[in-house]
């Protein structure tokens, strides 16, 4: 009888530097300092205690290993997780300038070990490290089963080499995470201002560049405004002298700032219907006199 049918235990081993960053890019939407985001280790247990039976069916859970830096010893969070059945917490450190290091020999070494002493058959992975290939290929030649878990884009946040070598591959979605890792409260009003300044900021654009249409439509001589609407209808064009002028005064109401596509767009439509909306009405001379 083959050892995988005697043995049928799966581990979990998760990267939580990589559940962090990528998790903050899905839920945040950019990478953000780990205070953005909150933990719920017991619902984090849970959570990756019933993937197994989703991954690797028919398997008994054996535990999962979590995998983390510190410069200064174990944090709240580890200790929290480090106090829940099923868990066991292993640390590598953060050097000065922020990088975590120790974390990857740490799983290699983990995972090898528990292949080669056939107390595994099945083996979640959640990490994106090209570094952990070796770990993954020397437990697959003891028997092992690797599956692969990332966070939604995996594509973007996993090496490929290291997909190319898993047996199978999961994507958690945000709805998912959200059982257990979710943004302060504090992060999303502020994302939420953020947004609400960039909707204002963009309303006074749109009210701007409808005053600049509108002033230069009064400058033109009454007898070509419709020339100039025909032109637009039939060819989406305006004459280049008054479409220079329309960008010219418009960067300098948007205060030097160069219109992207949308707003050039949004600047000629506005200065057609100016056009039209005047009409053959007779302008006073808006320009300057030369003294």
């Amino acid at each position: 009888m083959f050892w995988r049918d005697q043995v049928s235990r799966a581990a979990v081993f998760v990267d939580a530097g990589y559940l962090f960053a990528q998790g903050s890019v899905e839920l945040i939407g950019q990478k953000s300092p780990r205070s953005a985001l909150t933990l719920d280790a017991a619902a984090a247990r849970n959570f990756f205690r019933d993937l197994v039976q989703k991954v690797a069916p028919n398997t008994e859970f054996l535990r999962i290993y979590w995998y983390d830096g510190t410069s200064s010893g174990p944090t709240p969070q580890h200790l929290a997780l480090m106090h829940l059945d099923d868990i066991k917490v292993r640390l590598g450190f953060v050097n000065s300038v922020g990088e975590q290091k120790g974390v990857d020999s740490l799983i290699v070494t983990d995972m090898i070990e528990l292949a080669r002493n056939r107390a595994i058959a099945d083996a979640l992975l959640l990490s994106g490290d090209e570094d952990l290939r070796v770990g993954v290929q020397q437990a697959q030649e003891f028997g092992v089963r690797v599956h692969i878990v990332g966070i939604r884009p995996a594509r973007g946040s996993q090496s490929l080499f290291l997909l190319a070598e898993a047996d199978t591959t999961r994507e958690l979605s945000a709805a998912e995470l959200t059982a257990f890792l979710k943004p302060n409260s504090s992060v999303l009003e502020l994302d939420g201002r953020r947004e609400d300044c960039r909707v204002a900021a963009a309303a006074l654009a749109v009210d701007g560049l409808a005053d600049v249409a509108e002033q230069v439509a009064r400058m033109q001589p009454t007898q070509e405004r419709q020339v100039s609407v025909e032109l637009f209808r039939a060819q989406k064009k305006i004459p280049s002298s008054v479409d220079r002028e329309l960008l010219t005064r418009a960067r300098k109401a948007l205060g030097g700032q160069d219109l992207d596509g949308h707003q050039k767009k949004t600047l000629r439509k506005a200065f057609i219907d100016a056009l039209e909306s005047l009409g053959d009405q007779t302008e006073p001379n808006t320009e300057v006199p030369n003294p």
